[in-house]
């Protein structure tokens, strides 16, 4: 089988690390993919927010599946060209992954299907942003959400009325995410811990992968503002098969009955943002794709080869269940580049890692923002690396990821100290969130 990996991320690197190594898997192409990347695998450059380019690539390198990592290329319509030439991939419709690419379209949506999540109002202009936020129905300190792409960037979680009001002109007036921006969701804050919980879909089928939880904020004990995700571990421990199966009851079969009733039947990797709150779980936020960093920490947790399953819901032949499951621990520190979630530095050497593959083998590093400069590895982007350290307690896994971490360097490094530390002290602090 020869295997195409659309994106330039950890998640992508992850990806074609794994089914590269797989039985039957001939050849694996990331395209764009990165300098790190290229370690592993052979890259191609190719505008992946282009349909036809990407098509194109395929058809030159005789792709068998295509399996798409970020949103970009799912929001442009890769899958829906791929799909109309009669071409197995692995991602949904543009139809579909509104799920992703419009929050107002997923409420809705949620609404309609009973699915639960938290009370919100769609606003399309500030000023009626605005009445919401002081009629105060929703409370007084809210969730406003950009309702388009903003690269994780466009949620707040304002802590008062003044709050969300900045953030509202932040979105809408002073159009800090573009168009993204033009629309925004205003939300109750719900209050729980938050876990991700992952399935491969193809139509009303679909397999359970291991769940995860991510660390959003920048800092330490979840402060800052939110980011792409500063790191994340797994399995959760708060997804036992009890839970697991409440989630599977009450959100991932009515959202993909759903969806197949709207006429937009899903595939590919459904992610399913929750919190937990006294009432059960409810969805925060939906990903039509694989998170990012949690993807590093769940991928190495399949105790089975990918690929089949893969190429089954591609084809539309996979027959639910779930996955094999290792038993060991995952956590993954993400490092970042200075300025991190702003506006950040590049081009730094980085250091160390000819160590840590010599020194760490229970220890994975996957390249985001990395290019290469005469034959050596620098910092090209916000998110640098995924260090993921495996272990058979979270204990041993956090240690092994933080030892590694601190035999790499670059200028201006940036990484949270505290991933993983809630699955080790059992407590799931109930940060505000919607």
């Amino acid at each position: 089988m020869r295997i195409l990996v659309i994106g330039a991320g950890a998640r992508e690197h992850a990806l074609a690390r794994l089914l590269v190594r797989e039985p039957g898997v001939d050849l694996v192409l990331a395209a764009p993919g990165n300098a790190g990347i290229a370690r592993d695998v052979d890259t191609r450059p190719v505008d992946a927010a282009n349909p036809d380019a990407v098509l194109a690539l395929a058809d030159e390198a005789r792709i068998d599946l295509t399996v798409i990592g970020p949103e970009a290329p799912l929001a442009a319509g890769v899958a829906d060209l791929f799909r109309a030439r009669g071409r197995r991939l692995v991602g949904p419709t543009r139809a579909a992954a509104r799920l992703e690419t419009s929050k107002a379209f997923a409420k809705d949506f949620m609404a309609r299907h009973g699915v639960p999540t938290a009370r919100y109002h769609v606003a399309r202009d500030a000023d009626e942003a605005l009445r919401v936020v002081r009629a105060g129905a929703l409370g007084e300190a809210v969730v406003v959400k950009a309702d388009g792409l903003a690269a994780g960037k466009g949620v707040v979680v304002a802590e008062d009325r003044a709050g969300a009001e900045t953030a509202i002109r932040t979105a809408m007036i002073d159009r800090a995410f573009g168009g993204a921006g033009e629309t925004v969701v205003v939300e109750e804050r719900l209050t729980g811990p938050e876990v991700s919980f992952f399935v491969l879909a193809a139509g009303s089928s679909y397999v359970v992968l291991p769940g995860a939880q991510d660390h959003k904020r920048i800092f330490d004990d979840d402060r800052g503002p939110n980011t792409g995700g500063m790191g994340a571990f797994a399995p959760s421990p708060l997804v036992d098969a009890a839970l697991g199966a409440r989630i599977v009851r009450e959100i991932v079969d009515p959202v993909l009955a759903g969806m197949a009733a709207e006429g937009t039947p899903f595939t590919g990797f459904l992610y399913c943002g929750l919190m937990l709150t006294a009432e059960g779980p409810k969805v925060i936020e939906f990903n039509a794709r694989f998170g990012d960093p949690e993807a590093q920490v769940v991928l190495p947790l399949i105790d089975e080869p990918l690929a089949p399953l893969l190429w089954a819901a591609a084809a539309g032949e996979l027959t639910s269940g779930a996955c094999r499951v290792s038993p060991d621990r995952q956590v993954g520190v993400v490092l970042a580049s200075r300025g991190y979630p702003g506006h950040v530095e590049t081009g730094h050497p980085i250091g160390g890692l000819d160590r840590v593959a010599q020194e760490c083998p229970d220890v994975q590093v996957f390249h985001a923002g990395v290019a290469d400069r005469g034959g050596r590895l620098v910092t090209a982007g916000g998110r640098v690396l995924t260090v993921v350290g495996r272990g058979a307690d979270f204990q041993t896994a956090i240690a092994r990821a933080y030892d590694a971490v601190s035999r790499i360097s670059f200028e201006g490094m940036q990484f949270r100290r505290d991933i993983g530390r809630k699955a080790v002290v059992g407590s799931q602090s109930p940060e505000p969130r919607a």
